[in-house]
């Protein structure tokens, strides 16, 4: 449903994206990870047929992104990274413009997206906090029920209540066969709701993985304090990746397989335990290598 093919934009500063090539298919919810100024948005841009490529192409439902803009404007929906809005309007002008402009008719699914997430659609745009605005974005973005959504960085500013009830919304989407591709600096929002993720560094893609591939990889860190001195010798034995850090206090770092950090905890006294999960930058530093050289992955 959504293709780029070796999709190239060269600036004259030497930055840009360079040979990215992937595709999303129909009904899928496709994660797009990597830190600022990676090329997610540029990429995403020439999806919306806001540039013109260098090489290479896009499309989306076999239409060139360029060429058939306005007809794939009419079945996708999209959430810019940074919105810009008509600030002296109120929300409920906002998207009524947004409906005239679109020809919708039936306001049923924008009220419902209102109440969903709670708008306080009267108040004027200028007024309204970061999360409110992204409400709006996120409305006018969904309310003509698109075949297809581009989201670049969706929840920026929604509180986590809100961030629940965006996944809760992506995945009803997903289950209705909606084509999805999203950024997010969040990984529990891409891990709920993505089977694929594309990872981008300096404009250039470094993995295609499935998440579940992806969540095999990740490390996970567990600091546990113990009831007595004798289970640090218990821990010491069991080949444990481990860190002291105090008399009785270790921090453990599991990869995968859990199955010996169970086994060993059931030998010790175990007072309290406290999880970690990498954070997206560490995992950006896992696939770019600690010196910054990438170490490019298995396409899947």
């Amino acid at each position: 449903m959504i293709q780029t093919k070796s999709l190239t934009k060269k600036y004259a500063n030497g930055k840009g994206i360079f040979d990215v090539s992937f595709q999303v298919n129909h009904g899928e919810v496709f994660g797009f990870l990597g830190p600022n100024g990676a090329g997610k948005t540029t990429t995403m841009r020439h999806l919306l047929g806001f540039i013109n490529p260098t090489s290479g192409s896009a499309s989306i439902a076999g239409l060139d992104c360029r060429t058939n803009a306005a007809e794939i404007q009419r079945k996708l929906g999209y959430v810019p990274g940074e919105i810009a809005f008509f600030d002296n309007m109120t929300g409920n002008q906002f998207l009524k413009f947004i409906a005239e402009m679109r020809g919708i008719h039936n306001k049923k699914l924008q009220d419902s997206l209102t109440e969903r997430f709670e708008l306080e659609s009267d108040r004027k745009i200028r007024k309204m906090s970061k999360g409110m605005k992204q409400k709006v974005g996120l409305i006018a973005a969904f309310m003509h029920d698109p075949e297809v959504i581009i989201l670049d960085e969706p929840t920026s500013g929604l509180d986590p209540l809100m961030q629940k009830k965006f996944v809760d919304l992506i995945n009803e989407e997903r289950s209705r066969g909606k084509t999805i591709l999203m950024s997010s600096h969040i990984f529990d929002e891409i891990d709920n709701t993505c089977e694929r993720v594309a990872i981008i560094r300096d404009g250039r893609l470094v993995a295609v993985e499935n998440i579940t591939t992806l969540k095999t990889t990740l490390q996970k860190r567990f600091t546990i304090t113990f009831g007595n001195e004798q289970d640090m010798a218990t821990i010491n034995a069991s080949g444990l990746n481990y860190e002291k850090k105090d008399r009785n206090k270790v921090e453990i770092v599991v990869s995968g397989d859990y199955n010996n950090l169970v086994k060993t905890l059931a030998e010790c006294n175990v007072i309290s335990m406290d999880a970690a999960t990498q954070s997206l930058e560490e995992i950006f530093m896992r696939y770019y290598g600690k010196e910054g050289n990438k170490h490019v992955m298995d396409i899947v």
